[in-house]
Parts: structure tokens; sequence; C-alpha cells
């Protein structure tokens, strides 16, 4: 078991990319799959859009988020910062036509993982610096 408050190894970056991979997961099998080895099974994830606890809050979260931005893929934007537990990293989503021609996604949010000793997450907070008007 490594402990992402004592081990410098642990990778940040990595876990930021399986978040994303997790929102970009449309079968649902797969992403509770995800969800599960990614979650702590009473993790909690708030943001603007939402507040939910567990494996199943967040699978239906996501879900929920594929929906409302249906073809949208999510990616990293810039580099993820962390610190003992916790790490901290920009994302965007748009459909890939966009990312191809360089537009600026129409969305953008910004989020701070807790993680707990397993290196699993315990918490999200999240905040939508662009969301697109509906």
């Amino acid at each position: 078991m490594t402990d992402p408050t004592t081990d410098p190894t642990t990778d940040f970056a990595a876990l930021a990319q399986r978040y994303v991979d997790a929102f970009n997961e449309t079968d649902p099998a797969a992403r509770r799959q995800l969800v599960a080895g990614l979650f702590t099974a009473d993790c909690r994830y708030v943001d603007p859009l939402a507040d939910v606890t567990g494996h199943d809050g967040v699978d239906g979260f996501l879900g929920v988020a594929q929906d409302r931005l249906p073809g949208f893929e999510f990616r990293l934007l810039d580099t993820v910062d962390a610190h003992h537990d916790r790490a901290r990293f920009r994302w965007q989503a748009a459909p890939p036509e966009v990312y191809a021609t360089g537009a600026e996604p129409p969305v953008i949010g910004f989020d701070v993982v807790v993680v707990d000793a397993d290196g699993r997450i315990g918490q999200v907070h999240g905040f939508l610096d662009r969301v697109p008007a509906h």
C-alpha cells in the first residue's frame, strides 16, 4: 500500500488521466469498473451541478454529464499540481471537431481531488470556469 502523504512517487498525473478517462467512458459496465477502481466506496463528488457520494453517485453523475454533453471528449488541460494527498488540475470538454480546429472548448473546469492511503479518490471539489449557455 502506497501512502501518497509520504511517498513522492505517487503519480497524480496518471490519476488525473484515469479520472478524465472515466468521464470519457461511454460503456456503462466499463465506466462502473473505472469508477470502482478510481474512487473510494464512500467518496464524495461536489461541483456546481452535483453533490453525490459513493460509486453509484459518481457513476450516475458521469452518465448524466455524457447525456448533457453528447459526443464531447474530456481532456486534461495544463499540468497536474499535487502535494501530500491532494492534486489540482484543469480539464476541458468539447466535440473532437472543436479540438481539431484549435477553437476554444465550450467547457473548462478545475478540480481538486483528495486521495486515501491507497491512492484512490475520496473527495472531488470541482469548479466550472466555462459552460455553454442552455
